[in-house]
């Protein structure tokens, strides 16, 4: 390829784990463009704990930040205002030829907000996801980067029919995949030899991993409450391993409940990911809160059951193993006593599901800007 005389500039914005998983294969993917473009990461802080953070930055081998704006927590608006402030100074300086923002995390919102007003293109990697929910604060997120990107990289044909039914410009829109299973592919020999298992001193698919942070979950007391007594149910039934979230721990703690766990209930601190990948990979069963975690569950071909009312990622429930139970925990416990008896779900791996996601999206961005 054509070396150009002046290098594009791209600054790639993550602020919480799951970013840093679709950015990795980003950054690996525009290495072979490096005498044409350079790739700058901007690390907002958003998850600041090391644990949510640095571990996955060094597992998923990727270079420290160009920038760390290390802003933490605080509410919705002090948290976007905050990294809109910073982001700008940022922009202004390095004056970028394009921005890309993952997600639907409150880094993707402030840092699109920025660049548009700068006039700096967006390009929104996993746009199109709906979970008709706008309760949800990642719902607002993405519903807004993806009217102001002028790049929209798909994951899952909902997308597709959700930008066309808002009046999107398809010029805009490319179903390019999904980039976290780039991620998991690529890491794969690592995460098969990751050595958990013999470590927590568990077999496989003798348990059931469980994971909740959101906060219609883990925020109010009498759900927590019921949610302990869901897991505490289940402890009877299976050994079952729980990473716990600093918001769920800290309300565990204030509410005065995490002493009446079960001891069949593993509590772990977050985990990196490799080693929580290995677990998702040989449990039983997943029982989750998570967006991601859908998706991971669905190309590993693991039972999961979404303790949501809805998802915005419903290729994962449509083909893959996913099951959206909702949020009555009852009927969570009973569809989780059905999948231990075998009662399970064969699924399918997505269209474009196949590793090579962040090759497509550095191809089309190259041939657009080079």
């Amino acid at each position: 390829m054509p070396k150009n005389l002046e290098l594009k500039k791209i600054i790639s914005v993550v602020g919480a784990r799951p970013n840093f998983i679709k950015i990795a294969p980003v950054h690996r993917a525009f290495e072979k463009y490096s005498d044409n473009i350079k790739h700058i990461i901007c690390h907002t802080g958003q998850h600041f704990d090391d644990k949510m953070s640095k571990v996955f930055f060094d597992e998923l081998q990727m270079p420290k930040p160009d920038y760390f704006l290390g802003l933490g927590g605080g509410s919705h608006a002090v948290q976007t205002a905050r990294i809109m402030v910073e982001f700008e100074k940022i922009l202004l300086d390095e004056k970028p030829d394009l921005v890309i923002v993952p997600g639907d995390v409150n880094s993707t919102l402030a840092a699109s907000l920025v660049a548009a007003k700068l006039h700096i293109p967006v390009a929104h990697v996993e746009s199109g996801l709906r979970s008709f929910d706008s309760k949800m604060p990642e719902e607002i997120n993405r519903v807004i980067a993806d009217e102001i990107s002028d790049y929209l990289f798909v994951t899952e044909k909902s997308g597709l029919l959700n930008l066309d039914n808002e009046g999107v410009d398809k010029s805009k829109v490319y179903f390019t995949g999904n980039v976290m299973i780039d991620s998991l592919i690529h890491f794969m020999p690592f995460i098969d030899k990751s050595t958990v298992l013999n470590d927590l001193g568990l077999e496989k698919e003798k348990y059931i991993l469980s994971t909740f942070h959101r906060p219609s979950n883990v925020d109010n007391e009498e759900e927590l409450q019921d949610l302990v007594k869901a897991i505490n149910e289940l402890a009877d039934l299976s050994k079952i391993v729980f990473p716990i979230h600093p918001r769920t721990k800290n309300n565990l703690e204030k509410f005065g409940l995490i002493s009446s766990i079960k001891e069949n209930v593993i509590i772990l601190e977050p985990l990196g990911y490799i080693d929580f990948l290995n677990l998702t990979k040989n449990a039983k069963l997943v029982i989750t809160d998570s967006g991601g975690i859908q998706e991971e569950t669905t190309f590993l071909g693991v039972q999961c059951i979404t303790v949501r009312d809805n998802t915005e990622r419903p290729i994962t429930s449509e083909i893959g193993t996913n099951h959206m139970i909702g949020t009555d925990l009852r009927k969570v416990v009973n569809a989780a006593k059905e999948i231990i008896g075998g009662k399970i779900k064969k699924g399918q791996i997505p269209e474009l599901w196949d590793g090579k996601t962040a090759d497509r999206i550095a191809e089309i961005i190259y041939k657009s800007i080079c």
